[in-house]
Order: C-alpha cells, then structure tokens, then sequence
C-alpha cells in the first residue's frame, strides 16, 4: 500500500482509462501500486509502461521469460512483494 493517495483505478476516466487496459492485472481486476501510483500523471503512466515493455522484450540471448524470473529473483532479494 502507498502512502501517497491515489485515484481508484476503477474510476480513471479519459486517457488514464485507455491505458488501464494496457496495466490492469486480470486476474484480480486492480492495477498494482507501482503502477497505480501514475494514476497521479498519465505521462509518467505511459512512460512506466513503455520502459517496461521494451525492457521485457525477447532477445536473441534472454527471453520474456528469462527476464520475469531475474525480476522474480531480484524482488525477493529486495523484499518487495511486487
């Protein structure tokens, strides 16, 4: 939980309702903290969203997969439950 009030990802409306598509875990209908907290500024939404899409691209040497469990690792080391 952050401790930065945030608009309910439920209720964004305009352009930060397009992208909640694009954010939104389905399984659980909610957008998680690291990427709710954008609900404050769609720019910086956009561009949380681009980094990590273009950083989770396949390469030739390290697939999507491949990268989710360096990510997986990397936050159980840091404690981070995300």
């Amino acid at each position: 939980m952050t401790w930065i009030d945030m608009p309910d990802d439920r209720e964004w409306a305009g352009e930060l309702a397009e992208y909640r598509d694009q954010v939104v875990d389905r399984d659980h209908d909610r957008v998680d903290n690291i990427m709710a907290i954008h609900g404050l500024d769609v720019g910086s939404l956009k561009a949380h969203q681009g980094l990590y899409a273009q950083v989770m691209k396949s390469t030739k040497t390290l697939r999507k997969v491949d990268r989710e469990m360096i990510a997986l690792v990397v936050s159980e080391v840091n404690e981070c439950h995300y």
